[in-house]
C-alpha cells in the first residue's frame, strides 16, 4: 500500500462511549484532525467511503502476555504476530504485562520487555508491572486422587477462592484508600463481589475477558484431552455454561468495566508437556484478535448492551482508567487516528484456519460472529483492509502513562482530603485520677 498523506472517512456513523453521529472524520500525520461535515482536507487525501457503517475508536485490550516465558515454554504469539492479529480483529493498543523472573528488579524486567516488544509491534502498546506467586497445595490433592486431565486444573481453584480473594482485595484496598483493579473476572461468585463493592461506592474496576465472556469450563471435561487442554488458562473458566451471559449482563449495566483478553497463546504440542499431570499444562489461551468480535456477538447483536457501550468497554474505559484518554478511546479532533470501520451486518465463523494468530487452535472455533472491522487504522495509516494486512514489524510505539488518572483517583483524593483523622476539640480532664499501685515483684 503506498504511502498516505491524508484520510478522509466519509459517510460513516462515528460512535463514542456518550454519543454516535454521522460524520466524516478527517486524519493526516497519525492525528484526527477534525470530525463533522464539509471539512477541508489536503491535496492527495484518500477518501474512504463508510456509508451504512460504524467508526469506532480502536480497541484497546487491557490485558496480553505476548510471547511470554512460562511454565518451561514460550507463548507462540510474539509481539509481532500478535499484534498483527490485533489489528486484523480492530485493537489497535495492547497493555502487556512485564513479568519479572525470580531475582530480577523491576526495571530490568521493563527494560527487557521494551527491548523485546519495540522492534517487532505493529500498533501501540503499553505495559503493566506484575508481582506473582502462588501456592500448589490444592493441585497436589487433586494429583493425590488420581486427577491428573485438564479437569483438575479447575477443580484446584474452586469459584469460592477466586471469589473471597477478590473480596480480600477489595477490603484491603478500601481500608487503605486505594483503587482496585481486579484482573479477568471468571466467575459468577467473582463478578457479584465486585458488583456489590461498585454499588457500596468502592472504588474497584473489573476485567472480564473475551475467553470468559465467549465460551465456559465445560470444555474441561471434553474426552479429547487436547481440546480440553487448549482451554487451560488461570484463573479458570467456569463450569457453569449461565456465566459468559451473566458477566455480559454485569459488563453491560457497568457493575463490570473493561474487557481484555489475558492472551498468552501456546499450541497443543506445548500443552502436552501436562499430558499426565495437569500442573503441567503452560496456562493461556487467543483471544487479541476476537475480543472485539466476541464481545459484539455476545453484547451487542444479542441485545445486551448498544454501540455506545460497546466502545466503552472495548476501549474508552480502559484508556479513561490507564490515563490514555482522550489521546486513545475516542473520536475527536486532536485524538490519535486509531480507528476501526466496523460493519455491523457482516458475518464470519471464527475458526485457526483462518485466523491471524501463530497458535494451531482457537477456543471461540465455530463462533459465527455477527459485526466485523472492515478497515483499521492505527497511527494514521491502514493497517488492515478488506481482510489483508498492511503492517511491519515496528511500525507501532510504547506509549508511556503518567500515573494517578483523574477518572480512578479524583474520589480517592476526595476522600483523603475529607477523610483524614483529626482530634476533637475539647476542655482537659480537670477531675480525680485514680493511683495504680506498682505491682510486688
Amino acid at each position: 500500500m503506498t504511502a498516505q498523506s491524508g484520510i478522509l472517512i466519509k459517510g460513516g456513523k462515528v460512535v463514542n462511549e456518550d454519543f454516535s453521529e454521522v460524520a466524516d472524520v478527517y486524519i493526516e500525520d497519525g492525528v484526527i484532525r477534525g470530525v463533522g461535515s464539509g471539512l477541508r482536507v489536503a491535496a492527495g487525501t484518500r477518501v474512504i467511503d463508510a456509508t451504512d457503517r460504524l467508526v469506532l475508536p480502536g480497541g484497546i485490550d487491557t490485558h496480553t502476555h505476548m510471547e511470554l516465558s512460562f511454565m518451561g515454554t514460550t507463548a507462540v504469539d510474539d509481539f509481532h504476530t500478535g499484534t498483527k492479529a490485533a489489528v486484523a480483529g480492530g485493537t489497535t493498543m495492547i497493555l502487556d504485562f512485564v513479568i519479572p523472573q525470580k531475582g530480577c528488579s523491576l526495571l530490568e524486567a521493563y527494560e527487557r520487555w521494551r527491548t523485546t516488544a519495540d522492534p517487532k509491534v505493529c500498533c501501540d502498546y503499553s505495559l503493566h508491572m506484575a508481582v506473582t506467586w502462588w501456592d500448589d497445595t490444592g493441585a497436589k490433592r487433586m494429583l493425590s486422587l488420581g486427577i491428573t486431565g485438564p479437569e483438575g486444573h479447575e477443580m484446584c481453584r474452586p469459584e469460592e477462592v477466586e471469589a473471597e480473594a477478590t473480596q480480600r482485595a477489595i477490603t484491603i484496598a478500601h481500608a487503605a484508600n486505594c483503587p482496585l483493579y481486579v484482573v479477568h473476572v471468571m466467575s459468577k461468585s467473582a463478578a457479584k463481589v465486585v458488583a456489590n463493592a461498585r454499588r457500596n461506592g468502592r472504588v474497584v474496576f473489573g476485567e472480564p475477558i473475551a475467553a470468559g465472556l465467549g465460551t465456559d469450563g465445560t470444555n474441561y471435561w471434553h474426552k479429547d484431552w487436547s481440546h480440553a487442554a487448549g482451554f487451560v488458562m488461570g484463573p479458570p473458566l467456569r463450569p457453569d455454561p449461565s456465566t459468559p451471559g451473566y458477566l455480559m449482563d454485569l459488563l453491560a449495566n457497568d457493575d463490570l468495566s473493561v474487557t481484555g483478553t489475558d492472551n498468552c497463546t501456546f499450541s497443543i504440542c506445548q500443552k502436552a508437556l501436562g499430558k499426565d499431570d495437569f500442573t503441567k499444562i503452560p496456562n493461556g489461551v487467543n483471544g487479541v484478535e476476537d475480543r472485539m468480535s466476541v464481545i459484539w456477538e455476545k453484547g451487542v447483536h444479542s441485545g445486551k448492551m448498544d454501540e455506545n457501550r460497546f466502545v466503552a468497554v472495548t476501549s474508552t474505559n480502559a484508556a479513561k482508567i490507564f490515563n490514555l484518554y482522550p489521546r486513545k478511546g475516542r473520536i475527536a479532533k486532536g485524538s490519535d487516528a486509531d480507528l476501526v470501520i466496523w460493519d455491523p451486518k457482516a458475518t464470519r465463523v471464527i475458526s485457526a484456519k483462518t485466523h491471524h494468530q501463530a497458535v494451531d487452535y482457537n477456543i471461540f472455533e465455530g463462533m459465527l460472529c455477527h459485526g466485523l472491522p472492515v478497515v483499521t487504522i492505527s497511527r494514521g495509516k491502514v493497517v488492515y483492509e478488506n481482510r489483508q494486512l498492511f503492517t511491519k514489524p515496528g511500525m507501532g510505539r510504547y506509549i508511556p502513562r503518567r500515573p494517578f488518572s483523574e477518572f480512578v483517583y479524583k474520589r480517592i483524593n476526595q476522600r483523603e482530603k475529607v477523610g483524614k483523622p483529626c482530634a476533637v476539640c475539647r476542655e482537659p480532664y480537670t477531675g480525680e485520677i485514680i493511683s495504680i499501685c506498682p505491682k510486688k515483684s
